[in-house]
């Protein structure tokens, strides 16, 4: 069972690594944050399409890396 977490937990930490890699950079330095505040002042919708599955699935693969990590560290005791 610890082997089959072990492998459960490196496929996960190798799919976040991934997905964060995947998206984009949401400000251009100090430029952008200026520009993004005004444009979160003005109602922008929320990111849509590729931007939104890959934030949903960050999360998905972030949770479940830390819920693997916890289990492989208290089984391999």
């Amino acid at each position: 069972m610890v082997l089959f977490l072990k492998v459960l937990l490196i496929t996960f930490s190798i799919g976040l690594i991934v997905v964060v890699l995947l998206q984009s950079s949401k400000s251009a330095g100090l430029s952008g944050s200026i520009g993004g505040g005004a444009e979160q002042m003005l109602g922008k919708q929320k990111a849509r399409g590729m931007d939104a599955v890959l934030n949903k699935l960050t999360i998905v693969f972030a949770v479940g890396f830390m819920i693997l990590a916890i289990a492989v560290a208290f089984f391999s005791k």
